[in-house]
This record gives structure tokens, sequence and C-alpha cells, in this order.
């Protein structure tokens, strides 16, 4: 526990102080802002729009296990495999049989946070199979040897010319080339490996109950690709992912565009039932669905936090956090970061190594405000805090601190016996870790009750 604490107050303080890393992410962050609320003039009623989809989703989770069969014998139907997991280690190790039958060497996958769960290209790396990031962005975070940064725009923290000079240096390009000769040269490179690949990983948007299908939403091409060139495809995703019906589409994927990028809908929109059909030319030849748990079930069993399995992954509450845009994704020490992160990253990884993460924030709302499904998350933080402190994970040296803090909430002369003099002392000399990226704090002579006894005089 104290390992991830100190390394996330280590990396947070950095982060918070680097301007350049700042000037990035708000630039970027700025770009999106600019072009959502146009997304968002698509619906007739926006917030119906995010109510009606909470309720879908509601109801998918609320009957989780009926729908997850639903799917299940629907696309086994079609010649899909079904595979149930619990957790990480048995999803790699199946991922690990697949490609041993089929004498897997190269392997394509598209973007999927899932995988980055799981921890997937560093396993199959270890076991002689090379795994290659056909996303953009997520390719440039491999070939920098960095996780992503965030859930949709893995490389939100790097400038143009920061790409640039990592494809000089990895590649041998021109330093000074621009974005698209660098996009000419990614597609180059990676459509050499789809031809190489004997079996391409994709996640999935939403797991379609109704007909049995997976649903990828994209704007590359990467996850059709991904899913259709090679002879094996794996599907890897958390059980959190289904939708009742073909026709919740309609509603999701432009919630999930306008949120997560501002546009009406992405470019390439794909539903996938199942392997290559007898009357079929193209698709592959066998296709698995690898339906993973890992700890989801534990928030299912959680009626205050069942909620945040609602989540579509939209990154919405990333770019509306006051605390990601200072820190950045990577301080987190989790594939999922930013508000939503700080909620489920407890209950999935442990609340004993990861409670700090439900304090990493302002509770300023923000997050909640702008979440495609409606999800309270700011409430689900501070639920969080409370289980931490009723399942006994905060220390000793927490108890009498907040015991003490009470104590002087309760009692106003108290905080009223040092004058701002002391008091900023004991903030600026004392306390010193304030002023390690602040400026110096200076406390008023009167406290506020004396000032607002004299005014109410008056």
């Amino acid at each position: 526990m104290k390992e991830k604490f100190a390394d996330f107050i280590a990396k947070s303080t950095i982060k918070a102080a680097d301007r350049d890393h700042r000037r990035k992410i708000n630039f970027n962050i700025g770009k999106y802002n600019s072009v959502v609320p146009q997304g968002k003039t698509q619906f007739t009623d926006l917030h119906l729009a995010r109510e009606r989809a909470k309720n879908i989703k509601w109801k998918a989770i609320s009957t989780l296990d009926t729908q997850l069969e639903d799917f299940e014998a629907a696309i086994t139907k079609r010649g899909a495999k079904v595979i149930w997991v619990e957790n990480a280690a048995e999803a790699l190790e199946a991922v690990k049989k697949i490609c041993e039958e089929k004498n897997c060497k190269t392997l394509v996958k598209s973007k999927s946070m899932v995988t980055e769960e799981i921890h997937l290209n560093e396993f199959l790396e270890k076991n002689g199979i090379e795994s290659v990031e056909t996303d953009l962005g997520e390719y440039i975070q491999q070939l920098d040897g960095e996780p992503p940064y965030h859930i949709v725009t893995p490389a939100m923290h790097k400038s143009k010319e920061d790409v640039a000079k990592l494809f000089s240096h990895k590649l041998g390009t021109d330093p000074k080339a621009t974005p698209e000769q660098l996009t000419l040269v990614a597609r180059k490179v990676l459509r050499e490996k789809y031809v190489q690949a004997e079996v391409g990983v994709t996640g999935a948007n939403f797991i379609i109950s109704d007909i049995g299908g997976i649903a990828i939403t994209e704007n590359e091409g990467n996850g059709r690709l991904s899913c259709s060139m090679p002879k094996t495809h794996i599907v890897i995703a958390g059980i959190e992912k289904v939708i009742p019906s073909m026709q919740d589409l309609a509603l999701f994927w432009p919630l999930l565009s306008t949120f997560g990028t501002g546009q009406r809908v992405t470019v390439y929109n794909t539903i996938i039932t199942g392997p290559r059909q007898s009357n079929e030319k193209d698709g592959p030849e066998e296709m698995y669905v690898i339906l993973l748990d890992n700890g989801r079930t534990n928030i299912l069993a959680n009626e205050k936090m069942r909620e945040s399995l609602y989540c579509i992954r939209c990154g919405a509450c990333l770019n509306a956090c006051p605390v990601y845009k200072n820190i950045g994704g990577h301080t987190y020490g989790a594939p999922y970061s930013g508000p939503i992160g700080s909620v489920i990253t407890p209950h999935l990884q442990g609340l004993d190594e990861f409670k700090h993460l439900s304090y990493a924030s302002s509770l300023c709302g923000n997050c909640t405000e702008v979440c495609a499904v409606k999800i309270n998350l700011h409430e689900l933080l501070l639920e969080n805090r409370n289980e931490a402190v009723e399942g006994g994970h905060n220390t000793f040296t927490e108890k009498i601190a907040w015991k003490m803090w009470k104590q002087a909430m309760l009692r106003r002369s108290w905080m009223n016996m040092a004058n701002g003099a002391t008091k900023s002392w004991v903030v600026n000399s004392l306390l010193t870790g304030w002023k390690e990226s602040r400026g110096t704090l200076d406390f008023p002579q009167k406290s506020f009750n004396q000032q607002w006894k004299e005014r109410f005089k008056k």
C-alpha cells in the first residue's frame, strides 16, 4: 500500500510542476472542448438521451447473467467459441493456448483498455510472440515503451514534435516530418504486420446480447483489419460491456463518439457476429470471445458501486477533471485513470493498494456533470473513501489526524487560539510539503470568526 501511495505522490508532484506537460495537455483537451459542444447538437434532448442510456445499462447490469448467456447462445450458433475467465491469469493462458495451437509468431491488436488491464503485450513478449499495436496512438506509445496515457487518446501528452522525434529515433524518419508523413510511415509498417499476423485481437465497445454480436467503433480502420485479416480473431471483453439489443447502438454509438471525440459518429463502426460463414468471402476462419471478470463481479455485488459498471469508456470525465489535467494519466499507476479509474481501480485491484486514488479528487462534480451515462462519479469517490475507513484500510496516523481535525472543527475557540502569524509559521515552516510546489501561505491576523463578529456588530 505504502509503495503505491508513495509512487503516486512522487509522480503527481513532478507532473503538477511540469509546465511543458500541462501546456500539452491543456492544448489537446482544449481541442476536445472546442468540438464536443457541436457534436452534442445532434441530440434533440441530450439530458433524455443520457438518462435513457443509463437506464439501458441499468437493465443490462441488473440482468447481467441472462444477458451474457443469451449472447453466448447466439454467437456460438454462428461458430464462435466463448471462454469465460475469472481473472487476468486465466485470460492470458487462454490467449497463449490459442496462439500455440495456431503457431502464432505475430499478433496484431486494436486499441483495447482491457488488454492493458491484463498486461497482454508484456505476457506475449515473454512467450516469444510479437504483439503489435495498430491504433496510431497506441503504436506511438508502444514505440516509446509507455502504457496509454488516456482511455481514448493514448498519446495525448505528446506533441507532434515529440512524435516526430520518436519516429526518427525508432524508425529512422526525418525528425522534421509532418504528421501526415508520419502517419504514412506507420501505415506502411503496420500493413506489413497485418499480412504477417496469424492472430488478431480486439476488445469490444459493446457486447450485444440479442444477436450475439461484438460492436467496435473506431476512426482508423485498424480494428476492422485486426478482426478480419488474420485467420484467427480473439475478442477480449469485460463482462460489463453488454447491452440488451442491437437497436441500442443507435443511442450508444453517437453518445460514445460525441463524448469521446466530439464527433457525431466515428468513421468505422463494425458488428461481428462470428467467424467467416460458408457463404462469405472474407473474415477470420475462427473466432474466440474471452469474457473477463477480473473483479467486476465484486463491483456488481456492491449495490452502491454497481453504477460504475455503466461506464462506456468515453473518457469525458478525464478531460473534465482538474486533477487529471494537472497530474496526467500515468501518475495513477493503473490502466484506468481519471475519475472513473479512481472509482473502479480500488475494487478491481484492491483497496489496500489503491484507496489513495479515491482521494485524488477535488470532488467538484465536473466528472458527474459530463458523464455520457450520468454516473454519479463524485459520490462514488466518497463511497470509496467511506468503504476504506469502514474496512479498516486507513492507517493509525490517519485516524489520529482526522480525530484531531474533527475536534478542532467542532470547537471554533480552538481555531482562534493562534493568531495569523502563528498559523502562517506552522504551515510554512513545519508543514514544509506545502511549499514544495506552492508559494508561502499567509493567514490574516484576524480569524474568519473574529471578522464575522466585527461585521455583524456594525
